[in-house]
């Protein structure tokens, strides 16, 4: 069978890839995007809640990860929420801003993906779906070979767009990270990130009845925190605070959350001794936390001594010290994570060493780009992560 040639083959017919494509197909180029899926944007739709966390007003390149932090800088700077925004509106979707800058679909995640291939569409780009890839080769003369399901193709330049090893339920595979180490590409370790901690069974034994209850406080570790909500959950912790530190958690690494960030405990807990000295401990932890949660916290501690039960008045100014230490700096060492089942994102992917930051290619391999998840470039939580895929995509459209 002859193969059909392309200026530009693109694989993944996600959101960096589709925004590639629609990029590149502007620019007049021949432009055909492979995906094994039977749906385009599939993790788009799940997003969001089905509303699609777009983008956030406050990108900025100090709120990702990579092992080069200035990386995304070029691409972000280039083509940020604005730009994406102003398509957006284009295509008349209704948004709104949720919170901390994470600006939302008001209908359905659906939008973005119709507006995407509506673009693809009107720049003459070609999707094929439900379309497996077995072999991708470089041939002497230049430019790329593909083997597919739905026969052999070839093209100038070859744009790496499945993302990464999460939530594979969704489909997602490594295929990024195999084609780019072919390649030659150095790879940054992958692991889970935007994830849920998992407790030991010591500790879920613990904390098994208190799934459910949310807290809010600010979590800290390796130096970073971040203040919102967190929930017990019947494997550990999860919600948004926890999903933000744990990409900078590593195994054995404490997580220290101050559950009362507001409040000078100690200076509260005086001052409440001397206005109202008949109150027991435990009617005021109650007051600052949830009542069983609260009760937990200090079992070992102050149950023990019988202190929560009684008044102020009898407590030593050092006990309601000590409560209000254990209240700012409630530490926990998770197990582990709950891995790529649920992680929202992969931290790590391939080395940028390797890549142009102005136009995502290959310094050692011309024509090739690598894009959106594969890269070893990590947002934050609350559509940073759609932003790289939106940015990095029309940088590598802009020049392949």
């Amino acid at each position: 069978m002859t193969a059909s040639h392309h200026d530009v083959l693109i694989i993944g017919a996600g959101a960096a890839g589709l925004y590639a494509a629609m990029t590149a197909g502007r620019r007049g180029r021949r432009v055909l995007v492979l995906d094994h899926a039977e749906e385009a944007g599939k993790k788009i739709l799940i997003s969001g809640g089905g509303r699609c966390n777009f983008t956030n007003t406050g990108t900025d390149p100090k709120r990702f990860l990579s092992r080069n932090p200035h990386f995304a800088i070029s691409a972000l700077r280039r083509h940020g929420p604005r730009e994406f925004l102003d398509l957006v509106e284009r295509h008349g979707i209704p948004w709104h801003e949720k919170k901390l800058g994470q600006l939302f679909c008001d209908r359905s995640a659906r939008d973005i993906v119709a507006m995407l291939l509506a673009e693809c569409a009107d720049a003459g780009v070609q999707i094929r779906l439900s379309c497996r890839i077995d072999a991708v080769e470089r041939p002497d003369g230049g430019g790329f070979a593909l083997a597919t399901s739905h026969g052999p193709v070839t093209g100038d330049a070859l744009v790496l767009a499945t993302g990464g090893l999460s939530i594979p339920k969704m489909g997602a595979t490594g295929f990024a990270l195999d084609v780019a180490r072919r390649f030659g590409l150095a790879i940054v370790e992958p692991r889970p990130a935007l994830v849920p901690f998992t407790f030991d069974p010591a500790t879920l034994e613990k904390t098994r009845d208190l799934s459910g209850i949310a807290l809010d406080g600010t979590v800290s570790c390796a130096g970073t925190s971040f203040r919102e909500a967190l929930l017990l959950t019947h494997r550990g912790l999860s919600g948004p605070s926890i999903l933000q530190i744990s990409s900078y958690w590593r195994d054995g690494m404490g997580v220290t959350v101050d559950l009362s960030p507001d409040l000078d405990l100690a200076a509260h807990l005086k001052a409440l001794k001397r206005s109202r000295p008949r109150v027991e401990l435990k009617t005021v932890l109650a007051e600052l936390l949830p009542r069983r949660f609260a009760e937990r916290l200090f079992e070992a501690a102050v149950l023990e001594q019988q202190l929560v039960s009684r008044p102020l008045a009898d407590l030593r100014d050092a006990d309601l010290a000590e409560t209000a230490r254990r209240l700012h700096g409630w530490t926990v060492v998770p197990a582990g994570t709950e891995g790529y089942r649920t992680a929202e994102v992969m931290l790590g992917g391939v080395d940028t060493a390797g890549l142009s930051s102005k136009t995502l290619e290959a310094r050692a391999v011309p024509g090739l780009y690598v894009v959106g998840e594969a890269v070893d470039v990590t947002g934050w939580l609350g559509g940073y992560n759609f932003q790289w895929a939106w940015s990095s995509g029309h940088a590598a459209g802009m020049a392949a």
